[in-house]
């Protein structure tokens, strides 16, 4: 199906603006408040977060272990553990960011890039788009985090990583979605040491 048919297909689902205004503006964030008229007509408020972008990375290490981060996630006053991820700079292309992102939180570079896809974690209140990256061929050296970031790094092979999504041990979504994206991948372009057949095994 083409995007022009399926833009037709879901006309009768469309919402159009009518109005918008900023409710809140924060140094990275932007709450709007809009009102748009519905499929039937009516009028309907609709309060959403603007959000930059972000880019989240399944790093594989030589052995076919995945770089893993631990970290305090304030809204939910919690500790997760997640894969390297940022948020997308202005005007910044979305693979600097990753290699960015990647450095600056745990000290590893990559020479392989290969993008897997795109998440929309919160459809329901935020623009907020993630791209997906397999990073391999790493080397490690000096991280640079900013002042105001504090983690642990730490490498897990792929089967665990999986089996604490399974349990309810990694229950960021970003995460799941990157692993899930990756066993795929990884399932049709096996890499030597990754071990990917057993982490998908029952």
């Amino acid at each position: 199906m083409t995007k022009e048919k399926a833009v037709d297909q879901d006309q009768h689902l469309i919402e159009t603006t009518v109005s918008s205004a900023i409710m809140a503006q924060g140094k990275m964030l932007t709450v709007r408040y809009d009102e748009a008229r519905l499929p039937n007509g009516i009028i309907s408020g609709r309060e959403y977060v603007i959000h930059p972008g972000a880019v989240v990375v399944v790093a594989l290490t030589p052995t076919g272990e995945v770089v893993l981060e631990r970290q305090f996630r304030y809204p939910l006053k919690q500790v997760f553990i997640e894969l390297p991820a940022g948020k997308i700079d202005p005007d910044e292309p979305v693979l600097t960011t990753g290699q960015r992102e990647l450095l600056e939180e745990t000290g590893y570079t990559a020479q392989t890039w290969v993008k897997l896809g795109v998440q929309h974690p919160c459809i329901g209140y935020s623009n907020e788009v993630i791209h997906i990256y397999l990073a391999t061929d790493l080397s490690l050296g000096a991280h640079a985090r900013d002042i105001d970031e504090a983690m642990d790094v730490f490498v897990w092979p792929f089967e665990r990583i999986m089996q604490a999504i399974e349990i309810g041990d990694i229950t960021d979504s970003k995460t799941m979605s990157a692993m899930l994206l990756a066993e795929r991948y990884l399932r049709k372009q096996p890499l030597p040491d990754v071990g990917i057949e057993k982490a998908g095994a029952k």
